[in-house]
């Protein structure tokens, strides 16, 4: 197995970042990741050889708070902490870009991750807007 180089804002195509997204979530529809680095703070890749194994989107409102958004690991290449080591990076990105907070959304089944990548809980709200 080659070793995991983790790539900040590599250049990586829509082709390579799709089959990603559609080999770890089935209900992917293919979008242009373009379009949403070009609003990111930056986004971390995970590449096995030259091979695109793992992906996080940084957003930000411009100011002190980033977000993440879309942490994906190939499902060949999970719980064996790739998932960490990309939301540190990124949480390590934010930090030098002088972001001060860093927030995540998630489902209830990834609460223990992401409580094992540093994140505390906090209350939120939430709107579904359709779709």
């Amino acid at each position: 197995m080659p070793s995991i180089e983790l790539r900040v804002s590599p250049a990586v195509s829509n082709d390579d970042l799709n089959a990603l997204f559609a080999v770890s979530w089935p209900a992917h529809e293919p979008i242009d990741f373009a379009w949403h680095h070009a609003h990111s703070l930056a986004f971390v890749c995970a590449f096995a050889g030259e091979r695109l194994i793992g992906y996080v989107n940084l957003a930000w409102d411009g100011g002190i708070h980033a977000f993440l958004l879309d942490t994906t690991v190939h499902p060949a290449h999970r719980r064996r902490g790739v998932g960490r080591e990309l939301v540190s990076r990124a949480a390590a990105v934010a930090r030098e870009r002088g972001t001060r907070w860093l927030h995540v959304d998630f489902e209830p089944h990834l609460a223990g991750f992401y409580r094992g990548c540093g994140f505390a809980p906090t209350e939120a709200g939430l709107m579904r807007l359709g779709g």
